[in-house]
């Protein structure tokens, strides 16, 4: 645990500037890692000093020379030394991640949002789909950000969003409601496709678990705060993966298509489906292990999916 003399830093140091200072150090000091929303510790800590002093997160420099009251001093104290101690990730701590821009609030019962398909959505998937979808399913939703987000970017679209966990579920209609998305964005607790039967959409889109058992074992402490549910997947992390590319098929328009996120487990699907013609998608600001494929695709490797299954 992180020794710290709280008095003295109450009464030495004054500013936000300061205390953004002290917190980097102290988070430098510990070895911290991150990943669920920022990628280092001068955002970790402004995030988490803006949460403190009821700001928006826009981490304005202008601030810093503000002067801080005792009080705020301490509520800033309290939450760096819980995320260095606990290394519970920032957003735990203040219950609120931004996905495309948009905020969600999230708890221990879902994952971070941070999946590079953000950048897909803010494109309007527009080297991905012929024509603008009307119908959209959202495999393993968790918090809901990316069935949400893509609410927002095709308004004439109506999303269903599943999830086998219903803590997922409640967590996604606190979010559904806090963006007034009631009427377009349908949650349904789902194994895979089994609550969608008949149905068929323009776009599939999904995050699922996919981390191998070699990962889990070797991911720093912050991911352990995390639901192991939405993270693991059998050993080479493709157990769910499998069924979504069996079962697909069935459940897109003629020209519809799948956009599938596999992380590092990337190289288990190349390794385990050779013959398959998978576009592996490049991202501008991060990310990898993201494959598209259309139904044709799908139905023409049905059989070699089948047989790996």
């Amino acid at each position: 645990m992180l020794e710290v003399k709280v008095n003295e830093v109450v009464d030495d140091l004054k500013t936000i500037g300061d205390m953004l200072r002290w917190s980097v150090s102290r988070f430098n000091e510990v070895d911290l890692f991150y990943g669920h929303g920022t990628d280092n510790p001068w955002d970790e800590a402004f995030t988490l000093i803006c949460f403190a002093l009821n700001l928006p997160p826009h981490k304005d420099t202008s601030l810093l020379n503000s002067r801080l009251t005792k009080t705020e001093k301490l509520a800033i104290i309290e939450l760096v030394l819980r995320r260095a101690d606990e290394r519970i990730p920032a957003a735990y701590i203040t219950q609120q991640a931004y996905f495309c821009g948009l905020p969600f609030y999230v708890d221990e019962r879902v994952l971070v949002p941070r999946s590079p398909i953000a950048e897909l959505i803010q494109q309007g998937f527009s080297k991905q789909l012929a024509h603008s979808p009307q119908r959209i399913l959202d495999l393993c939703t968790g918090s809901g950000c990316i069935a949400i987000a893509c609410a927002y970017q095709f308004a004439d679209a109506a999303v269903d969003a599943v999830d086998l966990s219903v803590d997922a579920l409640d967590v996604a209609a606190i979010n559904v409601e806090n963006h007034q998305l009631e009427q377009r964005v349908h949650l349904l607790q789902s194994d895979l496709f089994s609550a969608v039967t008949g149905q068929q959409y323009d776009l599939i889109v999904t995050n699922p678990p996919y981390v191998d058992a070699q990962d889990i074992a070797d991911m720093p402490e912050e991911f352990h705060h995390e639901p192991e549910m939405g993270l693991g997947c059998g050993d080479d992390g493709l157990d769910l993966v499998r069924k979504i590319l069996v079962q697909s098929a069935d459940y897109l328009t003629e020209d519809g298509v799948l956009v599938c996120e596999v992380g590092n487990s990337m190289i288990h699907v190349m390794e385990t489906y050779p013959q398959v013609p998978f576009q592996w998608l490049d991202f501008e600001l991060g990310g990898l292990g993201v494959f598209v494929l259309n139904k044709a695709q799908l139905t023409e490797f049905k059989d070699v999916f089948e047989n790996k299954g």
